[in-house]
């Protein structure tokens, strides 16, 4: 924490609580039915996303989940226009036709939100094989879930990592549940890490409710990357407050688990790390959740008023035109 400047610990309470206000307003808005489709909420895992990100510029690429919200805003993406973008207006990040599991913004290295489960290992492998071709220095990270670490694309991109030695960090964050399926149950190894460890990458398991310890092993995982020894594993023990998608009634966890998962408070611990430290004052955090409460209520209000993308739209933006 002390290596952090005053600057760097209020963006990253910053990220997490934009993360858990406008996660909440999703919640709301979804039941409120100005949200179409589904929407899966990022709400206890803030700390993963931020930690991860925090040390990542607009030239190093992510390639996320269907739980992405968590991950654009870590990365910097705009609010409004992630607003816009989940109810499906036309002035969202994506034109309003990517929702809330497909949100790309190219121009802060987010490569896109992907419904596919193990989808964004490979992505991020091509993309780690540009860095180290270009040789920019940058790097390229795939999130996914603990049920994502059972899937042999995920599988596959690890091996390819090490074998062509990429800039290329992959990033489990390990809520517990693959969908509505238990880790305990549907992954045999004891260690997701340690499985990850086997294809010959440096790789660790972190409190991902405590941001200082992510951000810490983030730093290990770039130093890796950047200096050219290629990959490495970052897996992130993280709760999950509500269930799989807004309105899962969670009839597979019990009322303990769900007070246990609400009890690792990432923002809570946060804030008590920083003020006990004496680097920053509850009044500074205050301070910080008014602004964010203001500006998410701005962009529900306008997102709400907004039209629609226009039918003349629906053919464009399907393929890629070469410029």
């Amino acid at each position: 924490m002390h290596e952090m400047s005053e600057y760097d610990l209020k963006r990253a309470f910053r990220r997490m609580s934009a993360i858990r206000q406008f996660e909440e307003r999703v919640e709301k808005e979804f039941a409120l039915g100005n949200i179409p489709g589904f929407a899966h909420v990022y709400l206890g895992q803030e700390a993963s996303g931020v930690g991860i990100c925090h040390d990542l510029t607009n030239d190093d690429w992510i390639g996320s989940t269907h739980r992405g919200h968590g991950h654009c805003l870590a990365k910097g993406c705009d609010i409004t226009g992630m607003m816009f973008e989940i109810m499906g207006k036309a002035g969202g990040l994506c034109r309003g036709k990517g929702g809330s599991m497909h949100i790309a913004d190219f121009d802060r290295g987010m490569l896109g939100a992907n419904a596919i489960v193990g989808g964004s290992p490979p992505i991020a492998v091509g993309a780690a094989l540009t860095q180290k071709l270009r040789r920019t220095g940058h790097v390229a990270v795939a999130f996914g879930g603990d049920g994502s670490s059972n899937q042999g694309t995920t599988f596959e991109a690890m091996n390819m990592a090490v074998v062509l030695k990429v800039p290329a960090i992959f990033v489990i964050e390990d809520n517990g549940y693959g969908e509505h399926t238990g880790v305990d149950y549907a992954v045999g190894a004891e260690s997701i890490a340690d499985r990850a460890a086997a294809f010959g990458m440096p790789a660790e398991t972190v409190d991902g409710a405590d941001f200082f310890a992510v951000h810490a092993a983030m730093a290990r995982a770039l130093d890796g990357a950047r200096g050219g020894s290629g990959p490495a594993t970052i897996v992130t023990e993280c709760p999950r407050y509500l269930g799989h998608f807004v309105g899962d009634p969670q009839p597979y966890r019990t009322e303990k688990e769900l007070a246990d998962a609400r009890a690792r408070d990432a923002l809570k611990n946060f804030r008590a790390r920083v003020t006990e430290a004496q680097r920053l004052k509850d009044a500074d955090l205050d301070g910080i959740e008014a602004e964010l409460a203001a500006e998410i209520d701005q962009a529900v209000t306008a997102a709400v008023q907004a039209p629609f993308p226009d039918i003349d739209e629906l053919e464009t933006d399907v393929y890629a035109s070469a410029y």
